[in-house]
């Protein structure tokens, strides 16, 4: 941060007895060329407007005031109001994104993000408690926002208001947010990049291989149940997958049904086919690389440890949400009959549910989202507490170049930190939605930490009007949500 000297009061005060510039230059020991004269000392004595008689009997609060009106001050933290906030939403990027800005009284403002598929109203409903506040205050207001959140989705806006708060305490002190929390361990963040399905394994390892020869390092693929589904004698209970139900929001669909009860079972020949695109991939890209796969399909723990056992030939760096994070005991069972790690956290929401994960010690690495784990600073306070128990932390990340600089920043400042996956390689507008950044953002599969404060990031308000979600606006009024609509306490 540039730094400002105040003037000098004890040569400004003591004042020469006489005119003559000789003696005063002889009384201060100093050649006459250093004192300018006495006129145009007067002059500067000003000091933007206030007379020097003023100067001298005025409190020194005001005096510095005064003296420091012209000094390029960025802002005045302590003086700073959430005025507003507001939402544009980007469409794929690579989903529905909701993009948050919140204004102050001071001219700056703080960007944040919904995870990609939430509502915008998970954010605007909590605009009437942040009004007025001091942005900078950042743990005060979590605590006030944060009943308003939930897993996965739900988390949204209180999330994305986190990072703005984040963002605008950066700017305010003109300091990255890395820096706020700790400093960093690392300068450039390593990626980890998945890539589309294809019911042929040799083409899906094609993919894999050109993500590696773009300059990846760690790989992940997502294969599972639904690529082997309609081969015949692969899957038991195939009605589960029923046209019109499989991928449907409904209650008795086979994606609103927990894993457990879906009836769905792999036959031996379901889980030899399964493997081969593992087997396909490892074969094209080698073992340099760790590769991570995801997205096996909603069924029961025994399946996901035959599954596990059968790929372990293939040294994955880890298996993924193979059933739903709150099933610890299940979790653990997996864990401990497979020597592949596992991983889940995606859509926990606060530290408390991932403590409990590592305390059983049900999973091998956590997995938490930026955008539903709570924010920047609880993302650390949970790689923080893994670490202190062995346990790694990978980075789940799906979004505009927004929430991805908020990981970046805690993934540079979390000290266990492992890999951060990246959902828009193929997006060709995606980097170009961010400015006052040094690009490419991602460069041989890393990400170099910015330097510039709060996120270190702005819009690139031309590209994203471009990609906005049909019949929204860019940041419209949302006068509608000002006011306050509840006692939100949660106690008597």
């Amino acid at each position: 941060m540039k730094k400002y000297n105040n003037p000098k009061f004890d040569q400004l005060f003591e004042l020469p007895k006489t005119s003559s510039v000789n003696s005063v230059n002889k009384r201060h020991d100093c050649d006459t060329e250093k004192m300018p004269p006495r006129r145009e000392f007067l002059q500067k004595a000003g000091l933007g407007g206030l007379a020097l008689g003023a100067f001298m009997f005025q409190p020194i609060e005001e005096t510095l005031a005064h003296s420091t009106q012209k000094v390029n001050r960025h802002s005045s933290p302590s003086e700073l109001k959430i005025t507003d906030l507001r939402i544009a939403e980007v469409a794929g990027a690579p989903m529905r994104c909701p993009i948050i800005r919140i204004d102050t009284n001071q001219g700056i403002y703080g960007l944040g993000e919904v995870r990609d598929g939430a509502s915008a109203k998970y954010a605007l409903v909590l605009k009437s408690r942040l009004l007025g506040e001091n942005p900078c205050q950042i743990e005060r207001l979590f605590k006030r926002i944060k009943l308003f959140g939930n897993h996965a989705r739900q988390a949204g806006g209180v999330c994305a208001v986190e990072m703005a708060l984040w963002d605008l305490a950066g700017k305010a002190y003109n300091v990255p947010i890395y820096q706020m929390l700790g400093g960093k361990y690392r300068d450039a963040i390593r990626l980890y990049s998945d890539t589309t399905q294809s019911n042929d394994p040799e083409v899906f390892a094609t993919r894999m291989k050109e993500r590696m020869d773009m300059g990846y390092t760690f790989l992940k693929m997502d294969f599972g149940v639904q690529m082997v589904r309609n081969n015949e004698g692969s899957v038991v209970n195939t009605r589960a997958f029923e046209k019109g139900r499989d991928w449907s929001s409904e209650y008795g669909s086979y994606a609103r049904t927990a894993h457990p009860f879906t009836g769905v079972q792999l036959t031996d020949k379901g889980v030899k086919e399964m493997v081969q695109y593992v087997a396909a991939v490892r074969e094209k890209i080698g073992y340099d690389v760790p590769l991570a796969a995801d997205h096996f399909g909603h069924f029961d723990y025994k399946e996901c440890i035959r599954l596990g056992e059968a790929l372990e030939p293939y040294r994955l760096a880890w298996l993924e949400d193979m059933v739903p994070w709150f099933y610890t005991e299940k979790w653990k069972q997996i864990t401990d009959a497979i020597k592949t790690p596992t991983l889940t956290g995606e859509d926990i929401f606060l530290k408390e549910e991932f403590i409990k994960l590592v305390d059983a010690r049900a999973v091998d690495m956590i997995q938490p989202d930026l955008a539903s784990s709570g924010g920047i600073l609880e993302t650390k306070k949970i790689g923080d507490y893994a670490e202190e128990k062995g346990i790694p932390m990978a980075m789940h990340f799906a979004g505009t170049p927004v929430s991805f600089m908020a990981n970046i920043h805690c993934a540079a400042a979390t000290e266990n930190f492992i890999a951060l996956e990246h959902h828009s390689v193929d997006i060709p507008w995606w980097e170009d939605m961010v400015s006052n950044i040094p690009k490419p953002l991602v460069k041989n599969g890393f990400a170099m930490v910015p330097e510039g404060p709060g996120l270190g990031v702005e819009l690139n308000e031309e590209v994203i009007k471009q990609h906005l979600v049909e019949g929204t606006d860019y940041f419209a009024p949302t006068e509608e949500w000002d006011t306050d609509r509840s006692n939100d306490r949660w106690w008597s």
